[in-house]
């Protein structure tokens, strides 16, 4: 049952589909991009762990001091070698306090800075200095930049300062070669981890809210169901009732429907305290009950199935909601004398031959939420769903699950 209810009598055939998925793309949403740009989670940027972590990084700058003071010992320039060994340390510090919410040119205009602080504090500080030193660099190379722009210029540090080694000293000096080929690495992974885990948080939020908006459309779609079916034969039950009284009836003829309307609303309570907790399922034997009730106090003749024996197994429930919102349209809204009820062992059919509403509460093509229901509940059971007039005059709607 719903307001629009009368729209979906005027229409022919309502299916809704799936958006039909790219099978190249990634299917859990969790894949690292070579060339995509790493992003941040500032929501618990100053979070203790965040901090701590920062902080930790922050003091690998303590690495320098050796270097600057033996460089100042050896009698290099002072003013070059404090200003370089301030540069650099702050243009690394930057990039874990600052540098992890700009965009894309201002990271690559902090890793190229980097990168000449750090050449220049090695040229300035001499012999006291070794190519390791460039691992600031690199380490924000990886941090900052897509993985394969950070592999390949990590990869073109190290050969650097390899052939830098070999031209200067004629010989290679691999232990300091090795120290920022492993920095190299290692960053390079724990990047690409760090990436991965945000993703992965990332997709745990989607799949969360995913999970809220379900449970609400299911909600949503079950109340509808409950309370549409109950509150229109509680309805039609009243009125006749009153009418009863009206014209001077039996009073044990309206006071049976009375206690009809008691019982339906007690079962209708019960209903929605299932629907909320989630524990409520359709019975196609009581709906065939409840709607042979509904037809008759709408004073509709109704011709239904006796026996639901043969429905197939794990279909009940769905075509039990399809008999619930056919025959709730019917009563609402079908102006019929005269509703028919088919049952299959994988389809179920509701057919009357009222001339339905003067005038639509929806546009044509817009399915209201009670078919729109349907719908879903068929779709999940690869099911069918197909509503629409009938030659001659009436009303078909029709569920079905092929096999």
């Amino acid at each position: 049952m719903n307001s629009g209810a009368g729209a979906d009598r005027a229409r022919g055939r309502g299916t809704r589909s799936d958006p039909k998925s790219d099978p190249k793309s990634d299917p859990d949403g969790v894949r690292v991009g070579p060339l995509e740009w790493p992003e941040f989670d500032e929501s618990d940027y100053w979070s203790w762990d965040r901090v701590q972590g920062r902080v930790g990084a922050s003091l690998f700058t303590i690495w320098l001091i050796p270097n600057t003071v033996q460089a100042l010992e050896l009698g290099r320039p002072t003013a070059p070698v404090l200003a370089l060994t301030l540069g650099y340390s702050a243009a690394y510090l930057a990039v874990w306090w600052l540098a992890q919410g700009w965009p894309p040119r201002h990271r690559i205009a902090l890793v190229a800075a980097l990168f000449v602080l750090g050449i220049g504090y090695e040229l300035v500080t001499g012999p006291a200095s070794s190519p390791a030193v460039l691992a600031f660099a690199v380490s924000a190379t990886m941090i900052l930049l897509p993985l394969r722009w950070a592999a390949r210029i990590g990869l073109a540090c190290v050969g650097g300062a390899a052939l830098l080694s070999w031209l200067l000293q004629g010989r290679l000096d691999w232990q300091d070669i090795l120290i920022l080929a492993l920095i190299t690495v290692t960053t390079l992974s724990i990047s690409r981890i760090s990436r991965l885990v945000t993703r992965l948080h990332a997709a745990q939020a989607d799949v969360r809210a995913l999970a809220v908006a379900e449970e609400r459309a299911r909600l949503a779609r079950d109340l509808h169901d409950v309370l549409g079916h109950s509150l229109t034969t509680i309805t039609v039950k009243t009125a006749l009732a009153r009418r009863l009284l009206e014209s001077g009836a039996p009073q044990e003829r309206a006071m049976e429907e009375i206690r009809d309307t008691e019982e339906l609303s007690r079962r209708a309570l019960a209903d929605i305290r299932a629907t909320v907790s989630g524990q409520r399922r359709g019975s196609l034997a009581v709906e065939l009950v409840t709607a042979r009730a509904a037809l008759r106090a709408a004073g509709i003749e109704a011709d239904l199935p006796r026996a639901v024996d043969d429905v197939a197994a794990g279909l009940e429930e769905p075509l039990a909601y399809v008999l619930r919102e056919g025959v709730t349209n019917v009563v609402r809204h079908s102006g019929a004398s005269r509703c028919t009820v088919r049952l299959g062992a994988r389809w179920l059919e509701v057919v009357d031959d009222g001339p339905g509403p003067a005038e639509p509460a929806e546009p044509p093509g817009a399915l209201g939420n009670g078919l729109a229901g349907l719908t879903e509940r068929m779709a999940a059971v690869h099911g069918t769903l197909t509503a629409g007039p009938v030659a001659g005059g009436g009303y078909r709607l029709r569920a079905e699950v092929p096999e």
